[in-house]
Formats: structure tokens, sequence, C-alpha cells
């Protein structure tokens, strides 16, 4: 979950502005800064956070949407309203069959349980319904308000909304704060591990920020090389750092929809003629996506990006849009001389020593610097 925050730094575990490579112990783990000076990390791009990506700007903080939500909130009542109402009355009178009863005695056994729970079955299915729909209207309502931090990589600024503020903050690329979280404590069951991921700047004795939990160190430090890539100009299109299932053609929308269900089944069917996939499962891909109401998830999916896109772009202030504006090509920003030559020595000593820490090459190449 994406968190945004806007407070004194007395109550933030980032206390100044730090470089890159630098580590910042907090009584349960620690801070490893990524940035400011974006080096690059040779680490493969994701970046399930980002929303729109174009030739100007990248959104980050609300990502993409996803058919399988849909398919929880509507395929999940269905399916567990027929399973209660019919499978348990099955399973009963398999029951009875494995014990010799009398057809006619299985027969009342299955009629009995059906007609003592449908009832319960059908209130069940619709009250987590219901309740699936008002997570639905939350969240999508918190995404038509939320102004996500925008990435301009003509201009070499990052664009942030800070929560309550009425103007935006215009930040240079080159100063942003990236740092990737680790902390670990005692539960019952052992020792649990979190990792995050945060993006901010200083202003004054407020630190702006975002940050959101990851799986894991690595996969923390590919999601800031999204960012990094798009700015940098190695990352151009959201199908590289998003569609990892590859089900999205040249010609299709970046986003998820009856395109990528069709493209799905298209290629099971292929992976069924060359023998790379059983016939059995085929059935139950065709099962799963009927017990999910097939494509109404897909096609609900779509009419929400079209909303979102609508009421988005007449959320942004005036000046933000201004800003995002494309500009001739001998205006685009440059990247420091500084930022070059060593983003150039983190390569080479990657390529020398390619099994130690990112972490670690960054904290020497800056110390040889003085960075």
């Amino acid at each position: 979950m994406l968190n945004n925050h806007d407070d004194p730094l007395a109550t933030r575990p980032l206390r100044q502005p730090r470089k890159t490579g630098d580590i910042e112990a907090f009584p349960s783990g620690k801070i490893t800064y990524l940035a400011p000076l974006p080096l690059p990390t040779s680490m493969p791009a994701y970046g399930p956070h980002i929303g729109e990506l174009n030739d100007v700007y990248m959104d980050f903080g609300l990502g993409t949407l996803e058919v399988f939500s849909w398919q929880v909130i509507l395929g999940g009542p269905f399916s567990g309203t027929l399973m209660i109402a019919f499978l348990y009355p099955l399973m009963g009178g398999f029951i009875g069959l494995l014990l010799g009863d009398s057809w006619e005695f299985i027969e009342e056994v299955i009629e009995g349980i059906f007609f003592a729970i449908y009832k319960l079955a059908f209130s069940t299915g619709l009250i987590a319904l219901f309740i699936g729909l008002g997570v639905w209207h939350h969240v999508h309502k918190t995404r038509a308000t939320l102004i996500p931090t925008r990435f301009n990589r003509q201009r070499r600024e990052v664009c942030f909304m800070p929560q309550g503020a009425t103007e935006p903050v215009f930040v240079p690329w080159e100063s942003l704060s990236a740092w990737i979280i680790e902390a670990k404590g005692a539960t019952q069951f052992g020792i649990h591990r979190q990792y995050g991921m945060g993006i901010g700047f200083h202003h004054g004795e407020t630190l702006t920020s975002q940050e959101f939990q990851c799986a894991g160190q690595q996969l923390a430090i590919s999601h800031w090389e999204a960012i990094r890539g798009y700015m940098e100009y190695e990352v151009n299109d959201l199908k590289s750092i998003q569609d990892l299932q590859d089900l999205q053609g040249p010609d299709d929308p970046p986003h998820e929809g009856l395109h990528t269900f069709r493209n799905a089944r298209a290629r099971m069917h292929q992976q069924i003629r060359e023998g790379h996939r059983s016939r059995l499962s085929g059935f139950f891909w065709y099962l799963y996506h009927v017990m999910t109401l097939w494509t109404i998830p897909n096609r609900l999916v779509e009419w929400e990006v079209r909303r979102l896109e609508r009421i988005g772009k007449q959320a942004l202030p005036e000046v933000m849009r201004a800003w995002s504006e494309p500009l001739p090509k001998e205006q685009w920003a440059k990247p420091s001389e500084e930022l070059l030559r060593l983003s150039e020595q983190v390569r080479r000593m990657h390529k020398r020593q390619p099994h130690r820490p990112i972490t670690q090459i960054f904290a020497e190449v800056c110390r040889r610097a003085e960075c």
C-alpha cells in the first residue's frame, strides 16, 4: 500500500539529506539510500505502481487496474454461493454412497442439505458482494481524487502534490531522495522481515515522501530502477516493466482488458496444440473464467480506466498540466556531468564485480568521488 507523508523530520527515520549508498540504522532495521544522484542499479525494472507513461511524463503512485480485483469482487461471491448451495449437498450424497446407503436415502440427504443451506448460501454471497463493492467504491473514489507524483523526463523534474497543499512542488530529478527500508521483528511465529521503497525530498524542516511495501530488497531496487530507467530514457513503455506474462500485443492498450483475455485464451490453445499444456489444464482455465463471470471483469476494468482517465485530467492543477506539456527537443534538460561520470564508474565496477551488492558499489563510488 502506497503511503503519502508530509511530516516533520523528527517523526521520520530520514533526518537529513543523504548520499547514494549511505546507510542509516534505526532500532529494528536500516535504511539504504539509492539517491540523490540516481545511479544505475543493473537490476531489471519492475513498476507495478506506475500509471500513465508517455514520451513526456510518468505518473507514480496509482499503478494500473487489474482484472483480478473484479474477479474477486464478482467471482468470489458467485463461486462461493454455488459451492455452498450445490457442492455441499453433493458431498453429503457422496459420503452416503461410500457408506453403502440406498439411492432413496442419498437423494433425501442431498435434498435435505440443499434446502437447509441454500438460503444461507445466497445471503452470504450477497453480503460478500456488497462488501467487495463497498471496498471497490472506496478505492475508486480515492484514486479519482488522488494526484499522483509525476516524473517529467524532458524537464528532468518531479512534481509532488503534498497532502493538504493547494499548489504542487517541483523538485529537480537529480536531487530527489530514494531509499530502501529493511526492518525485522520477532513474533510468536519467528522472525518477521519487512521491506519497503520510498522517494521524497526536503523542503525546510519537512520531508515529503511516498513509501510502499515490497516483498524483498531486490524487488524494491527493481521498483526504483523502473523510475530511474524512465527518467534516463532506458524505459520507454509500460509493457516492459509491467506485462510480465506478455499478454499485450504491439497494438493493444497498456492496461488489462478484453485484449488480455483473448490473448491468454489464444496462448492457452496454442500451448495445448504444441503439447506444452494438457487439455485438463485447459478445462480448468475455462472453469476458472466461467466461475469468475467470463469477460465481465475485463469489461469493467476497461470502463474504470476510461472513467478515471477522464476524472484524473480534470483534477490536475492548471500549473501541473502546463508543466506536463512537451518541450522542443532543444529545450530538454541534460544530465549533469557528475551523474554521467559516476554512472559510468558504477557500470564498470559492477561489470568487474557482478556479484557484489549494488549498494556497496554506490557507497564506494561516491566515497571516492566525495559526492
